[in-house]
């Protein structure tokens, strides 16, 4: 297996329906000062029923986190807690939302967690992904860093990019912020404190990218990028509302969502010009089971100590703002 070049987070593949050798197109990506994302388009053989090619689009997440992977599957680099939640989850009320699980495989002596491509079924998607929740961090790792408290100059220089008023006069002068303090200010810029969920990005059927949603807060900005998203057509926007509304029921109904602090979750948006579109919840690196005997609303404002992440009621908004632009 030939492994490809360094892949973010939205490392899935898209099965194209064409056979042969052809070279993909390169899409322009507009980015941000605060982080160097590209749009890349890279081709590696499969063998599947006949002979197909799978592009591979990178838009953000950690580099070398995912390898191709054979017959409509991929490589994530392994993660024990991840592992761990996909195994609970295809026994789950919400197996039918998450990637299926096929194990654990070693390559050049590292391993990998083997999982479905969600794009498989699709021909040149259209991609969103929306990180879910009202902190994108763990409890722990707040503590952790109150622990061993260190003025960051790299995180000064990224909140000074994206406002160079927002550090304190004792910030600048030190050239350094603590990582609670960042993590904290993170939040405040996008709609995660003010909606529950973020748009991380979005990659289009014709290549181009858009990462520019850090300041994205209120809901008629997210309605904006909604239809630019969908290319204003209603029939897929109807298809992402009823799978959002699907995945909310099966949400209410999983033990696993009630025992687990899920934080750093995705939702991935795929549609294509068929008109075929899905919902399906992605990343669980820092998906972690709750103390025993404890559960979560996933609605409650979080209070450090509650653990409460604010997926529903992300969840919620998401929902009543696609409904609205529906007329519903």
């Amino acid at each position: 297996m030939r492994t490809l070049p360094r892949l973010g987070s939205w490392g899935f593949s898209a099965q194209r329906a064409r056979a042969g050798h052809e070279k993909a197109g390169r899409g322009a990506c507009r980015t941000q000062p605060w982080r160097k994302l590209k749009s890349m388009v890279h081709w590696s053989p499969c063998v599947v029923s006949f002979r197909k090619r799978y592009p591979w689009v990178q838009l953000a997440g950690h580099a070398g986190t995912f390898k191709a992977g054979d017959f409509g599957r991929i490589l994530k680099k392994y993660s024990p807690g991840e592992r761990q939640c996909l195994e609970r989850l295809a026994c789950d009320a919400l197996q039918p939302f998450v990637p299926a699980f096929y194990g654990v495989v070693e390559q050049d002596g590292e391993a990998y967690i083997q999982m479905e491509d969600l794009l498989c079924d699709f021909d040149a998607p259209s991609i969103m992904d929306c990180k879910m929740g009202t902190r994108t961090y763990l409890e722990e790792e707040l503590e952790k860093a109150r622990q061993q408290p260190c003025p960051r100059e790299d995180m000064y220089d990224k909140m000074v990019a994206v406002d160079p008023a927002a550090p304190t006069a004792e910030e600048h002068a030190r050239r350094g912020v603590l990582k609670p303090r960042y993590m904290q200010w993170r939040e405040t810029l996008s709609s995660t404190t003010t909606l529950g969920f973020r748009i991380e990005g979005i990659k289009k059927a014709d290549g181009t990218c858009d990462t520019s949603f850090k300041k994205t807060r209120q809901p008629e900005q997210v309605v904006q990028a909604f239809w630019d998203f969908v290319d204003r057509d209603r029939r897929v926007l109807t298809s992402y509302l009823k799978c959002l509304q699907e995945a909310r029921v099966a949400l209410e109904q999983s033990e696993f969502f009630k025992v687990h602090e899920v934080v750093g979750s995705s939702l991935l948006f795929i549609h294509d010009q068929t008109g075929l579109a899905r919902v399906r919840m992605i990343d669980f690196g820092k998906t972690v089971p709750l103390p025993e005997r404890q559960t979560l609303t996933h609605r409650l404002p979080w209070v450090e100590g509650n653990r409460e992440d604010g997926y529903l009621w992300g969840l919620d908004n998401l929902i009543a703002i696609l409904g609205s632009m529906l007329g519903e």
